[in-house]
Protein backbone atom coordinates (compact mmCIF):
# COMPACT_ATOMS: atom_id res chain seq x y z
CA UNK A 1 0.00 0.00 0.00
CA UNK A 2 2.91 2.40 0.93
CA UNK A 3 4.20 1.96 -2.86
CA UNK A 4 0.56 2.51 -3.90
CA UNK A 5 0.11 5.87 -2.22
CA UNK A 6 3.85 6.73 -3.49
CA UNK A 7 2.57 6.19 -7.26
CA UNK A 8 -0.78 7.94 -7.02
CA UNK A 9 1.75 11.42 -4.98
CA UNK A 10 3.87 11.20 -7.80
CA UNK A 11 1.72 11.26 -10.10
CA UNK A 12 0.13 14.62 -8.55
CA UNK A 13 3.27 15.96 -8.36
CA UNK A 14 3.85 15.17 -12.17
CA UNK A 15 0.35 16.86 -12.86
CA UNK A 16 1.54 20.51 -11.32
CA UNK A 17 3.17 20.30 -14.70
CA UNK A 18 5.48 24.17 -15.14
CA UNK A 19 3.89 24.64 -11.57
CA UNK A 20 6.34 23.19 -9.62
CA UNK A 21 9.76 21.65 -10.60
CA UNK A 22 10.83 18.72 -8.63
CA UNK A 23 14.86 18.92 -7.76
CA UNK A 24 16.64 16.32 -8.91
CA UNK A 25 17.30 13.57 -6.42
CA UNK A 26 14.05 14.73 -4.27
CA UNK A 27 11.46 11.56 -4.23
CA UNK A 28 8.00 11.52 -3.20
CA UNK A 29 8.24 9.76 0.31
CA UNK A 30 5.81 8.61 2.29
CA UNK A 31 5.89 7.06 5.78
CA UNK A 32 3.39 4.73 7.99
CA UNK A 33 1.93 7.43 10.64
CA UNK A 34 2.31 6.35 14.11
CA UNK A 35 -0.91 8.29 15.43
CA UNK A 36 -3.97 6.88 13.82
CA UNK A 37 -5.56 10.12 14.05
CA UNK A 38 -3.04 11.39 11.30
CA UNK A 39 -4.30 9.25 9.33
CA UNK A 40 -2.52 5.53 7.87
CA UNK A 41 0.63 7.39 6.10
CA UNK A 42 1.98 11.06 5.93
CA UNK A 43 4.41 12.81 3.31
CA UNK A 44 6.49 16.18 4.11
CA UNK A 45 7.18 16.73 0.31
CA UNK A 46 5.23 20.19 0.68
CA UNK A 47 7.93 21.34 3.45
CA UNK A 48 10.33 19.67 0.81
CA UNK A 49 9.42 21.49 -2.11
CA UNK A 50 8.22 24.72 -0.86
CA UNK A 51 11.16 27.14 -1.43
CA UNK A 52 12.28 25.91 -4.48
CA UNK A 53 8.49 26.19 -5.40
CA UNK A 54 8.32 29.67 -4.13
CA UNK A 55 4.67 28.67 -2.10
CA UNK A 56 3.91 28.32 0.96
CA UNK A 57 3.67 24.61 2.13
CA UNK A 58 0.39 24.74 3.14
CA UNK A 59 -0.53 26.22 -0.05
CA UNK A 60 1.66 23.83 -1.86
CA UNK A 61 0.42 20.85 0.19
CA UNK A 62 -3.54 21.82 -1.10
CA UNK A 63 -2.51 22.14 -4.99
CA UNK A 64 -0.49 18.56 -4.51
CA UNK A 65 -3.53 17.08 -3.11
CA UNK A 66 -5.76 18.20 -5.89
CA UNK A 67 -3.53 16.83 -8.65
CA UNK A 68 -3.81 12.61 -7.13
CA UNK A 69 -5.47 10.99 -9.60
CA UNK A 70 -8.96 9.48 -9.04
CA UNK A 71 -8.39 6.10 -6.57
CA UNK A 72 -9.87 3.73 -4.51
CA UNK A 73 -7.70 3.73 -1.83
CA UNK A 74 -7.51 7.03 -0.48
CA UNK A 75 -10.82 7.82 1.81
CA UNK A 76 -9.53 11.02 2.39
CA UNK A 77 -6.24 13.52 3.08
CA UNK A 78 -5.76 15.82 5.66
CA UNK A 79 -3.18 18.48 5.88
CA UNK A 80 -1.53 19.15 9.22
CA UNK A 81 1.17 21.56 10.35
CA UNK A 82 2.92 22.91 9.00
CA UNK A 83 2.40 21.49 5.92
CA UNK A 84 2.15 17.77 6.23
CA UNK A 85 0.14 15.34 4.13
CA UNK A 86 -1.89 12.96 5.84
CA UNK A 87 -3.60 10.06 4.10
CA UNK A 88 -6.63 8.05 5.63
CA UNK A 89 -7.19 4.57 3.55
CA UNK A 90 -10.40 3.34 2.41
CA UNK A 91 -11.92 -0.13 4.12
CA UNK A 92 -11.34 -1.49 -0.06
CA UNK A 93 -7.92 -1.00 0.60
CA UNK A 94 -7.01 -3.13 3.16
CA UNK A 95 -9.43 -5.71 1.52
CA UNK A 96 -7.50 -5.48 -1.49
CA UNK A 97 -4.88 -5.95 0.50
CA UNK A 98 -5.76 -9.39 2.72
CA UNK A 99 -6.70 -10.78 -0.93
CA UNK A 100 -3.21 -9.82 -2.46
CA UNK A 101 -2.27 -12.13 0.51
CA UNK A 102 -3.88 -15.05 -0.35
CA UNK A 103 -3.48 -14.72 -4.03
CA UNK A 104 0.30 -14.16 -3.81
CA UNK A 105 1.13 -16.67 -1.11
CA UNK A 106 4.73 -17.86 -0.77
CA UNK A 107 5.74 -14.53 -3.04
CA UNK A 108 3.78 -11.57 -0.66
CA UNK A 109 5.80 -9.53 0.75
CA UNK A 110 8.78 -10.00 -1.98
CA UNK A 111 9.23 -7.39 -4.42
CA UNK A 112 11.68 -6.78 -7.23
CA UNK A 113 13.07 -3.38 -6.14
CA UNK A 114 16.73 -3.53 -6.31
CA UNK A 115 16.73 -4.78 -9.81
CA UNK A 116 18.91 -7.69 -9.92
CA UNK A 117 21.79 -5.50 -8.56
CA UNK A 118 24.44 -8.74 -7.46
CA UNK A 119 25.40 -8.86 -3.82
CA UNK A 120 27.96 -11.22 -2.50
CA UNK A 121 27.45 -11.71 1.14
CA UNK A 122 30.33 -13.58 2.82
CA UNK A 123 29.51 -14.69 6.66
CA UNK A 124 30.72 -16.89 9.15
CA UNK A 125 34.18 -17.66 7.45
CA UNK A 126 35.32 -19.05 11.06
CA UNK A 127 38.97 -20.58 11.01
CA UNK A 128 39.06 -24.15 10.30
CA UNK A 129 40.63 -24.91 13.58
CA UNK A 130 37.30 -25.91 15.59
CA UNK A 131 33.54 -27.05 15.59
CA UNK A 132 31.29 -23.72 15.24
CA UNK A 133 30.33 -22.21 18.86
CA UNK A 134 27.83 -20.49 19.85
CA UNK A 135 29.61 -16.98 18.62
CA UNK A 136 29.94 -17.98 15.19
CA UNK A 137 26.00 -19.23 15.37
CA UNK A 138 25.08 -15.62 15.03
CA UNK A 139 27.12 -15.09 12.30
CA UNK A 140 25.26 -17.52 10.69
CA UNK A 141 21.55 -16.81 11.61
CA UNK A 142 22.29 -13.14 10.87
CA UNK A 143 23.70 -13.65 7.43
CA UNK A 144 21.72 -16.11 6.24
CA UNK A 145 18.75 -14.05 7.29
CA UNK A 146 20.17 -11.10 5.67
CA UNK A 147 20.93 -12.70 2.38
CA UNK A 148 17.37 -14.07 2.12
CA UNK A 149 15.93 -10.47 2.72
CA UNK A 150 17.92 -9.11 0.23
CA UNK A 151 16.96 -11.83 -2.06
CA UNK A 152 13.13 -11.02 -1.59
CA UNK A 153 13.67 -7.34 -2.38
CA UNK A 154 14.92 -7.88 -5.58
CA UNK A 155 18.94 -8.47 -5.26
CA UNK A 156 20.73 -11.31 -7.07
CA UNK A 157 22.69 -12.69 -3.77
CA UNK A 158 25.89 -15.19 -3.72
CA UNK A 159 26.41 -16.50 0.03
CA UNK A 160 30.16 -17.26 0.09
CA UNK A 161 32.31 -18.98 2.96
CA UNK A 162 35.89 -17.50 3.40
CA UNK A 163 37.46 -20.80 3.92
CA UNK A 164 40.66 -19.68 5.99
CA UNK A 165 42.95 -22.63 5.08
CA UNK A 166 46.56 -20.87 5.12
CA UNK A 167 48.90 -18.85 8.01
CA UNK A 168 49.64 -19.64 11.18
CA UNK A 169 46.25 -20.80 13.00
CA UNK A 170 46.74 -23.68 10.08
CA UNK A 171 50.52 -24.60 11.19
CA UNK A 172 49.21 -24.52 15.36
CA UNK A 173 46.12 -26.92 14.03
CA UNK A 174 48.81 -29.11 12.00
CA UNK A 175 51.32 -29.56 15.48
CA UNK A 176 48.15 -30.10 17.86
CA UNK A 177 46.50 -32.72 15.45
CA UNK A 178 50.04 -34.07 15.49
CA UNK A 179 51.02 -34.04 18.84
CA UNK A 180 47.57 -36.01 19.45
CA UNK A 181 48.42 -38.23 17.15
CA UNK A 182 51.66 -39.03 19.25
CA UNK A 183 50.18 -39.34 22.16
CA UNK A 184 47.67 -42.38 20.79
CA UNK A 185 51.39 -44.01 20.06
CA UNK A 186 51.61 -43.87 23.80
CA UNK A 187 53.96 -40.52 23.96
CA UNK A 188 53.53 -38.40 27.17
CA UNK A 189 54.08 -34.55 27.37
CA UNK A 190 52.85 -31.32 28.43
CA UNK A 191 50.70 -30.22 25.38
CA UNK A 192 51.75 -26.59 24.70
CA UNK A 193 49.39 -23.88 26.28
CA UNK A 194 48.83 -21.93 22.66
CA UNK A 195 47.87 -25.24 20.53
CA UNK A 196 44.36 -26.22 20.42
CA UNK A 197 44.04 -28.92 23.52
CA UNK A 198 40.29 -29.23 22.69
CA UNK A 199 38.51 -33.05 22.80
CA UNK A 200 37.25 -32.27 19.43
CA UNK A 201 41.09 -32.96 17.59
CA UNK A 202 41.42 -36.74 19.69
CA UNK A 203 39.30 -37.93 16.71
CA UNK A 204 41.09 -36.86 14.10
CA UNK A 205 44.06 -38.03 15.24
CA UNK A 206 42.52 -41.38 15.70
CA UNK A 207 41.61 -41.46 12.17
CA UNK A 208 44.97 -40.39 10.88
CA UNK A 209 46.69 -43.19 13.43
CA UNK A 210 43.91 -45.47 11.39
CA UNK A 211 44.91 -44.58 7.92
CA UNK A 212 48.92 -44.14 8.13
CA UNK A 213 49.84 -46.25 11.16
CA UNK A 214 52.80 -45.13 12.69
CA UNK A 215 54.54 -43.14 9.58
CA UNK A 216 54.76 -39.62 11.12
CA UNK A 217 55.13 -41.27 14.94
CA UNK A 218 58.60 -39.81 16.51
CA UNK A 219 59.72 -39.97 20.46
CA UNK A 220 58.06 -37.12 22.31
CA UNK A 221 61.99 -36.53 24.14
CA UNK A 222 63.11 -36.07 20.68
CA UNK A 223 59.87 -33.61 19.75
CA UNK A 224 60.71 -31.28 22.86
CA UNK A 225 64.40 -31.57 23.21
CA UNK A 226 66.08 -28.01 23.43
CA UNK A 227 63.19 -26.20 21.70
CA UNK A 228 61.86 -22.97 23.30
CA UNK A 229 60.31 -23.73 27.10
CA UNK A 230 56.80 -22.79 27.12
CA UNK A 231 54.45 -20.40 29.87
CA UNK A 232 54.55 -19.78 32.12
CA UNK A 233 58.75 -20.04 32.47
CA UNK A 234 59.07 -19.25 28.53
CA UNK A 235 56.58 -17.60 26.27
CA UNK A 236 53.82 -19.47 24.53
CA UNK A 237 54.04 -17.89 20.53
CA UNK A 238 57.74 -18.81 20.83
CA UNK A 239 57.08 -22.50 22.32
CA UNK A 240 54.12 -23.69 19.71
CA UNK A 241 56.21 -21.89 16.84
CA UNK A 242 59.48 -23.91 17.62
CA UNK A 243 56.91 -27.08 17.78
CA UNK A 244 55.75 -26.03 14.07
CA UNK A 245 59.38 -25.59 13.22
CA UNK A 246 60.16 -28.92 15.05
CA UNK A 247 57.38 -31.15 13.12
CA UNK A 248 58.54 -29.83 9.59
CA UNK A 249 61.95 -31.15 10.65
CA UNK A 250 60.77 -34.57 11.75
CA UNK A 251 57.91 -35.45 9.46
CA UNK A 252 59.22 -32.72 6.54
CA UNK A 253 56.94 -30.91 4.56
CA UNK A 254 55.02 -34.13 3.05
CA UNK A 255 54.08 -35.45 6.04
CA UNK A 256 53.50 -31.70 7.80
CA UNK A 257 51.12 -31.41 4.88
CA UNK A 258 49.20 -34.57 5.02
CA UNK A 259 48.49 -34.23 8.66
CA UNK A 260 47.14 -30.43 7.61
CA UNK A 261 45.01 -31.25 4.60
CA UNK A 262 43.71 -34.68 6.98
CA UNK A 263 42.58 -32.03 10.03
CA UNK A 264 41.53 -29.11 7.55
CA UNK A 265 39.24 -31.68 5.53
CA UNK A 266 37.61 -33.09 9.22
CA UNK A 267 37.07 -30.02 10.36
CA UNK A 268 35.32 -28.49 7.46
CA UNK A 269 33.36 -31.32 6.83
CA UNK A 270 31.79 -31.08 10.53
CA UNK A 271 31.45 -26.93 9.80
CA UNK A 272 29.60 -27.73 6.53
CA UNK A 273 27.48 -30.36 8.44
CA UNK A 274 26.69 -28.10 11.27
CA UNK A 275 25.70 -25.25 9.16
CA UNK A 276 23.86 -27.67 6.97
CA UNK A 277 21.64 -28.78 9.61
CA UNK A 278 21.22 -25.00 10.66
CA UNK A 279 19.72 -24.41 7.70
CA UNK A 280 22.71 -22.61 6.02
CA UNK A 281 23.93 -23.07 3.25
CA UNK A 282 26.53 -21.11 0.72
CA UNK A 283 26.90 -21.20 -2.99
CA UNK A 284 30.23 -21.31 -2.67
CA UNK A 285 33.43 -22.09 -0.02
CA UNK A 286 36.44 -20.20 -1.68
CA UNK A 287 39.60 -20.69 -0.45
CA UNK A 288 42.23 -18.49 1.06
CA UNK A 289 45.28 -21.01 -0.16
CA UNK A 290 43.48 -20.30 -3.84
CA UNK A 291 44.17 -16.64 -3.95
CA UNK A 292 48.10 -17.19 -3.55
CA UNK A 293 48.59 -20.31 -5.60
CA UNK A 294 46.05 -18.82 -8.45
CA UNK A 295 48.27 -15.86 -8.42
CA UNK A 296 45.54 -13.24 -7.33
CA UNK A 297 47.20 -12.23 -4.14
CA UNK A 298 50.84 -11.37 -6.25
CA UNK A 299 48.35 -9.49 -8.64
CA UNK A 300 46.49 -7.25 -6.35
CA UNK A 301 50.14 -6.64 -4.47
CA UNK A 302 51.19 -5.35 -8.19
CA UNK A 303 48.08 -3.22 -8.82
CA UNK A 304 48.72 -1.16 -5.66
CA UNK A 305 52.40 -0.82 -6.98
CA UNK A 306 51.30 0.04 -10.31
CA UNK A 307 48.63 2.66 -8.34
CA UNK A 308 51.41 3.99 -6.28
CA UNK A 309 50.09 3.12 -3.12
CA UNK A 310 53.26 0.74 -2.27
CA UNK A 311 56.27 1.98 -1.03
CA UNK A 312 59.47 -0.52 0.78
CA UNK A 313 60.81 0.40 4.04
CA UNK A 314 63.16 -1.81 6.47
CA UNK A 315 62.17 -4.28 4.30
CA UNK A 316 59.30 -4.88 4.39
CA UNK A 317 56.32 -3.44 1.76
CA UNK A 318 53.85 -1.26 3.02
CA UNK A 319 50.15 -0.26 1.83
CA UNK A 320 49.62 3.91 2.22
CA UNK A 321 45.92 3.56 3.54
CA UNK A 322 46.38 6.67 5.42
CA UNK A 323 45.89 8.33 2.53
CA UNK A 324 42.63 7.19 2.59
CA UNK A 325 41.69 8.06 6.36
CA UNK A 326 43.38 5.01 8.01
CA UNK A 327 45.44 5.72 11.38
CA UNK A 328 48.87 4.37 9.77
CA UNK A 329 50.02 2.34 7.07
CA UNK A 330 49.53 -1.33 6.78
CA UNK A 331 52.40 -4.15 5.99
CA UNK A 332 51.14 -6.48 3.13
CA UNK A 333 54.66 -8.08 2.77
CA UNK A 334 56.94 -8.47 6.08
CA UNK A 335 60.77 -8.04 5.62
CA UNK A 336 61.45 -12.15 5.20
CA UNK A 337 59.03 -12.13 2.02
CA UNK A 338 55.91 -13.51 3.50
CA UNK A 339 52.70 -12.01 2.81
CA UNK A 340 50.33 -11.03 5.55
CA UNK A 341 46.50 -11.55 5.91
CA UNK A 342 45.92 -8.45 4.99
CA UNK A 343 47.53 -8.98 1.49
CA UNK A 344 44.78 -11.98 0.93
CA UNK A 345 42.38 -9.88 2.32
CA UNK A 346 42.87 -7.06 -0.44
CA UNK A 347 43.33 -9.84 -3.00
CA UNK A 348 39.91 -11.67 -2.08
CA UNK A 349 38.11 -8.51 -2.25
CA UNK A 350 39.24 -7.67 -5.42
CA UNK A 351 38.56 -10.85 -6.97
CA UNK A 352 35.32 -10.75 -5.55
CA UNK A 353 35.00 -7.53 -8.19
CA UNK A 354 36.31 -9.39 -10.92
CA UNK A 355 33.59 -11.69 -10.59
CA UNK A 356 31.54 -8.96 -11.48
CA UNK A 357 29.59 -8.47 -7.98
CA UNK A 358 28.89 -5.37 -7.71
CA UNK A 359 28.46 -5.24 -4.06
CA UNK A 360 30.40 -6.50 -1.82
CA UNK A 361 28.88 -7.46 2.09
CA UNK A 362 30.74 -8.85 5.18
CA UNK A 363 29.67 -10.07 7.92
CA UNK A 364 32.88 -9.79 10.53
CA UNK A 365 32.83 -9.95 14.62
CA UNK A 366 33.00 -6.72 16.16
CA UNK A 367 36.91 -7.29 16.63
CA UNK A 368 37.50 -6.71 13.08
CA UNK A 369 35.95 -3.00 13.08
CA UNK A 370 39.57 -1.58 12.70
CA UNK A 371 39.73 -3.95 9.49
CA UNK A 372 37.26 -1.49 7.59
CA UNK A 373 39.15 1.33 6.80
CA UNK A 374 42.27 -0.53 5.10
CA UNK A 375 40.20 -2.77 3.20
CA UNK A 376 38.26 -0.43 2.17
CA UNK A 377 41.02 2.03 1.16
CA UNK A 378 42.46 -1.01 -0.86
CA UNK A 379 39.88 -1.29 -2.97
CA UNK A 380 40.08 2.29 -3.39
CA UNK A 381 43.52 2.99 -4.32
CA UNK A 382 42.97 0.59 -7.44
CA UNK A 383 39.60 2.54 -8.84
CA UNK A 384 36.97 0.70 -7.23
CA UNK A 385 34.32 2.44 -5.46
CA UNK A 386 34.22 2.89 -1.70
CA UNK A 387 30.28 2.49 -1.85
CA UNK A 388 30.63 -1.31 -3.27
CA UNK A 389 32.17 -2.40 0.10
CA UNK A 390 29.72 -2.70 3.18
CA UNK A 391 30.54 -4.26 6.54
CA UNK A 392 28.09 -5.43 9.32
CA UNK A 393 29.83 -6.49 12.16
CA UNK A 394 28.11 -8.84 14.59
CA UNK A 395 28.45 -7.88 18.47
CA UNK A 396 29.42 -10.65 20.92
CA UNK A 397 26.89 -13.83 22.35
CA UNK A 398 27.04 -14.23 26.05
CA UNK A 399 25.13 -17.84 26.91
CA UNK A 400 23.44 -17.96 29.97
CA UNK A 401 22.31 -21.41 31.52
CA UNK A 402 20.16 -20.91 35.06
CA UNK A 403 21.36 -17.12 35.25
CA UNK A 404 24.65 -18.53 35.12
CA UNK A 405 27.21 -17.31 32.05
CA UNK A 406 29.04 -19.91 29.96
CA UNK A 407 32.76 -19.20 29.91
CA UNK A 408 34.33 -20.16 26.25
CA UNK A 409 37.95 -20.56 24.82
CA UNK A 410 38.23 -22.40 21.52
CA UNK A 411 42.20 -22.86 22.36
CA UNK A 412 41.07 -24.25 26.16
CA UNK A 413 38.33 -26.64 24.72
CA UNK A 414 36.08 -25.05 27.25
CA UNK A 415 33.20 -23.87 24.71
CA UNK A 416 29.71 -24.77 24.48
CA UNK A 417 29.54 -25.73 20.13
CA UNK A 418 26.82 -24.94 18.05
CA UNK A 419 25.63 -28.27 17.88
CA UNK A 420 25.33 -28.30 21.52
CA UNK A 421 22.79 -25.39 21.39
CA UNK A 422 21.24 -26.84 18.67
CA UNK A 423 20.49 -29.91 20.74
CA UNK A 424 19.54 -28.25 23.70
CA UNK A 425 16.78 -26.13 22.26
CA UNK A 426 16.15 -26.56 18.48
CA UNK A 427 17.10 -24.64 15.34
CA UNK A 428 14.21 -22.50 15.44
CA UNK A 429 14.80 -21.30 19.00
CA UNK A 430 17.75 -20.68 17.93
CA UNK A 431 17.71 -19.26 14.81
CA UNK A 432 15.29 -16.90 16.20
CA UNK A 433 16.89 -15.85 19.40
CA UNK A 434 20.24 -14.93 17.56
CA UNK A 435 18.13 -12.73 15.39
CA UNK A 436 16.29 -11.07 17.93
CA UNK A 437 17.99 -8.44 18.82
CA UNK A 438 20.26 -5.86 16.39
CA UNK A 439 23.60 -7.10 14.78
CA UNK A 440 25.28 -4.08 16.85
CA UNK A 441 24.23 -5.14 20.05
CA UNK A 442 25.51 -7.54 22.70
CA UNK A 443 22.84 -11.07 22.93
CA UNK A 444 22.42 -12.47 25.97
CA UNK A 445 20.79 -15.81 25.24
CA UNK A 446 18.34 -17.24 27.69
CA UNK A 447 18.50 -21.01 27.16
CA UNK A 448 16.21 -21.43 29.89
CA UNK A 449 13.21 -18.62 27.76
CA UNK A 450 14.65 -19.89 24.21
CA UNK A 451 13.54 -23.67 25.75
CA UNK A 452 9.82 -22.67 27.18
CA UNK A 453 6.51 -23.09 26.02
CA UNK A 454 5.05 -20.00 27.05
CA UNK A 455 3.89 -16.99 25.81
CA UNK A 456 7.02 -15.31 27.32
CA UNK A 457 9.45 -16.99 24.49
CA UNK A 458 9.21 -14.92 21.38
CA UNK A 459 9.63 -17.91 18.77
CA UNK A 460 6.62 -20.11 20.61
CA UNK A 461 4.42 -17.30 20.93
CA UNK A 462 4.40 -16.21 16.78
CA UNK A 463 4.33 -20.22 15.93
CA UNK A 464 1.55 -20.42 18.39
CA UNK A 465 -0.47 -18.10 16.29
CA UNK A 466 0.46 -20.47 13.00
CA UNK A 467 -1.05 -23.15 14.30
CA UNK A 468 -3.75 -21.52 16.42
CA UNK A 469 -4.93 -20.61 12.30
CA UNK A 470 -4.29 -24.19 11.70
CA UNK A 471 -6.30 -25.49 14.25
CA UNK A 472 -9.26 -23.15 13.68
CA UNK A 473 -9.23 -25.11 10.08
CA UNK A 474 -9.22 -28.61 11.58
CA UNK A 475 -12.28 -27.38 13.44
CA UNK A 476 -14.14 -26.22 10.59
CA UNK A 477 -13.63 -29.45 8.22
CA UNK A 478 -14.49 -31.78 11.75
CA UNK A 479 -17.66 -29.62 11.94
CA UNK A 480 -18.60 -30.36 8.57
CA UNK A 481 -18.20 -26.73 7.30
CA UNK A 482 -16.07 -25.67 4.40
CA UNK A 483 -14.37 -22.34 3.64
CA UNK A 484 -15.91 -20.35 0.72
CA UNK A 485 -13.30 -18.50 -0.80
CA UNK A 486 -16.40 -15.97 -2.94
CA UNK A 487 -18.05 -15.73 -0.25
CA UNK A 488 -15.34 -14.54 1.58
CA UNK A 489 -14.15 -12.21 -0.99
CA UNK A 490 -17.05 -10.42 -1.16
CA UNK A 491 -18.10 -10.45 2.37
CA UNK A 492 -14.58 -8.60 3.71
CA UNK A 493 -16.52 -5.26 4.56
CA UNK A 494 -18.00 -7.39 7.18
CA UNK A 495 -14.59 -7.05 8.82
CA UNK A 496 -15.46 -4.17 11.09
CA UNK A 497 -14.58 -4.55 14.66
CA UNK A 498 -11.50 -2.78 16.28
CA UNK A 499 -9.61 -6.47 16.42
CA UNK A 500 -9.89 -6.88 12.63
CA UNK A 501 -9.09 -3.30 11.97
CA UNK A 502 -5.95 -3.51 13.49
CA UNK A 503 -4.85 -6.98 12.06
CA UNK A 504 -6.11 -6.21 8.20
CA UNK A 505 -3.65 -3.04 8.77
CA UNK A 506 -0.71 -4.69 10.42
CA UNK A 507 -0.97 -7.20 7.85
CA UNK A 508 -0.33 -4.53 5.32
CA UNK A 509 2.57 -3.23 6.52
CA UNK A 510 4.70 -6.67 6.07
CA UNK A 511 6.50 -5.75 2.57
CA UNK A 512 7.28 -2.31 3.88
CA UNK A 513 9.09 -4.40 6.76
CA UNK A 514 10.49 -6.92 4.87
CA UNK A 515 11.73 -3.60 2.31
CA UNK A 516 13.03 -1.52 5.63
CA UNK A 517 14.91 -4.92 7.18
CA UNK A 518 16.54 -5.56 3.91
CA UNK A 519 17.83 -1.76 3.39
CA UNK A 520 18.76 -1.49 7.42
CA UNK A 521 20.35 -4.70 7.20
CA UNK A 522 18.32 -5.43 9.95
CA UNK A 523 15.98 -8.70 10.25
CA UNK A 524 15.34 -7.83 14.17
CA UNK A 525 13.03 -5.36 12.33
CA UNK A 526 11.00 -8.62 10.82
CA UNK A 527 11.28 -10.17 13.97
CA UNK A 528 9.89 -7.37 16.19
CA UNK A 529 7.04 -7.23 13.25
CA UNK A 530 5.92 -11.08 13.69
CA UNK A 531 5.78 -10.57 17.22
CA UNK A 532 3.30 -7.74 17.13
CA UNK A 533 1.19 -8.96 14.37
CA UNK A 534 1.02 -12.40 16.31
CA UNK A 535 -0.04 -10.31 19.42
CA UNK A 536 -2.58 -8.67 17.40
CA UNK A 537 -3.69 -11.94 16.02
CA UNK A 538 -3.86 -13.61 19.70
CA UNK A 539 -5.87 -10.86 20.74
CA UNK A 540 -8.60 -11.10 18.38
CA UNK A 541 -8.21 -14.98 18.60
CA UNK A 542 -9.58 -14.59 22.51
CA UNK A 543 -12.01 -11.79 22.00
CA UNK A 544 -14.11 -13.32 19.08
CA UNK A 545 -15.46 -16.55 17.41
CA UNK A 546 -14.42 -17.28 13.97
CA UNK A 547 -16.57 -20.20 13.61
CA UNK A 548 -19.85 -18.72 13.99
CA UNK A 549 -22.99 -19.42 12.58
CA UNK A 550 -23.34 -16.90 9.79
CA UNK A 551 -21.61 -18.40 6.90
CA UNK A 552 -20.40 -14.58 5.03
CA UNK A 553 -19.18 -13.60 8.28
CA UNK A 554 -17.25 -16.38 9.03
CA UNK A 555 -15.60 -16.95 5.97
CA UNK A 556 -14.62 -13.60 5.86
CA UNK A 557 -13.17 -14.24 9.14
CA UNK A 558 -11.50 -17.22 7.81
CA UNK A 559 -9.73 -15.33 5.15
CA UNK A 560 -8.50 -12.62 7.48
CA UNK A 561 -6.66 -15.73 9.35
CA UNK A 562 -5.28 -17.45 6.78
CA UNK A 563 -3.89 -14.07 5.47
CA UNK A 564 -2.33 -13.53 9.30
CA UNK A 565 -0.80 -17.58 8.90
CA UNK A 566 0.28 -16.56 5.55
CA UNK A 567 2.87 -13.77 6.17
CA UNK A 568 3.62 -15.25 9.40
CA UNK A 569 4.86 -18.79 7.39
CA UNK A 570 6.72 -16.02 4.88
CA UNK A 571 8.21 -13.81 7.48
CA UNK A 572 9.63 -16.91 9.53
CA UNK A 573 10.63 -18.46 6.60
CA UNK A 574 12.82 -15.17 5.83
CA UNK A 575 14.73 -15.89 9.57
CA UNK A 576 14.63 -19.97 8.95
CA UNK A 577 12.42 -20.63 11.57
CA UNK A 578 9.32 -22.90 10.65
CA UNK A 579 5.96 -22.61 11.09
CA UNK A 580 4.34 -25.59 12.53
CA UNK A 581 0.57 -26.48 12.08
CA UNK A 582 0.61 -27.72 15.61
CA UNK A 583 2.43 -27.04 18.74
Amino acid sequence: MKTQIQQLLTEGLHALGPEISVPRGVMAEVDRTKDPAHGDFATNIALRLAKAAGRKPRELAAAIVAKLPPNDIIARTEIAGAGFINFFLTSTAHHSELVSIIEQGASYGRSAGAGGTSVIVEFVSANPTGPLHVGHGRHAAYGASLANLLEAVGHRVHREYYINDAGRQMEILTASVWLRYLELGGETFAFPSNGYRGEYLKPIAVDLREKIGGTLHHAATKVFAGIAPDAPAGNEDEHIDAVIGRARGLIGESGFSQVCEHALAHMLAVIRADLAEFGVTFDQWFSERALGESGDVDRALEALKTSGHLYQKDGAWWFRSTDFGDEKDRVVVRENGQKTYFASDIAYALNKRKRGFEHLLYVWGADHHGYITRLRASLQAVGEPAECFEVRLIQFVALYRGGEQVSMGKRSGEFVTLRDLRAEVGNDATRFFYVMRGNDQHLDFDLELAKSRSNDNPVYYIQYAHARVASVLKQLRDRGHVFDAASARGNLALLANEHELALMKGLGRYPEVVQTAAAQRAPHMLVHYLRDVANEFHTYYNAHMFLVEEPPLRNARLLLIQALRQVIANGLGLIGVSAPDSM
